[in-house]
């Protein structure tokens, strides 16, 4: 189906492009971990600032274990800051800080694309544990039906991390807008800030890219085994 030089280039690239979306982040958030807001404000209180500035009382900000572990927990209403974004004072503690609050306030908004991922949790969890084996099962016994499964399975997990990133997109935007309102950050800042935003966002977009790449040569893969 396809020439050995495409396999070689279709796995360098299903490797290469999250090996440096995850470069870019961790250079990127190294070095404006390096420089300190302006504000001197820790990230626990950058959060709870923005939190405040919207009415927003019933998030608690919490310490966690681990580098760049930073989320939000919707069930259990809690903003959980990596201890470096927490207890530092730099601008990318600031801005993943402000991030995390992003989210909190697409929550409180009940934003429609955080709803839908929210409720495709389930089918992206079983689609992410299951395609394969389906898939693995189809290819060796031959049966086109069970390839049909796992690669069904498959698109809903595909599906999770497409509607991902509208959701993470919109959360990077509503930090640098309340960080600006908020006067966290100065208009010489805003520049760093984006960077480290964006470099976040590339993690999820090199996710998705190399999701639908593996979906589209399993597509491929059913059909020819069909035509044969």
């Amino acid at each position: 189906m396809f020439s050995p030089m495409a396999f070689l280039i279709y796995f360098g690239l299903i490797l290469i492009i999250p090996i440096y979306a995850q470069m870019r982040v961790k250079s990127t958030f190294n070095k404006f971990s390096q420089k300190q807001s302006s504000s001197g404000m820790t990230g626990a209180q950058v959060a709870q600032k923005i939190m405040q500035d919207n009415g927003i009382y019933d998030v608690t900000v919490e310490p966690v274990k681990g580098k760049l572990t930073d989320h939000y927990d919707p069930s259990k209403k809690a903003v959980r800051l990596s201890e470096d974004n927490y207890y530092g004072t730099s601008i990318a503690g600031n801005a993943v800080a402000a991030h995390e609050v992003g989210h909190v306030i697409q929550d409180a908004q009940d934003y429609s694309f955080m709803r839908l991922r929210s409720r495709l949790v389930p089918f992206a969890s079983f689609g992410s544990n299951f395609s394969f084996i389906f898939i693995i099962a189809g290819m060796l016994l031959g049966m086109s039906q069970l390839l049909l499964a796992g690669i069904i399975f498959m698109a809903a997990a595909v599906v999770f991390q497409l509607v991902t990133l509208p959701v993470e997109f919109d959360a990077s935007n509503r930090a640098m807008g309340q960080m600006v309102a908020s006067g966290i950050i100065r208009n010489d800042e805003e520049k760093s800030s984006k960077k480290v935003l964006n470099a976040a966002a590339l993690t999820y977009v090199a996710g998705a890219l190399v999701a639908v790449l593996e979906l589209v040569r399993f597509i491929l893969m059913y059909v020819m085994a069909n035509n044969d």
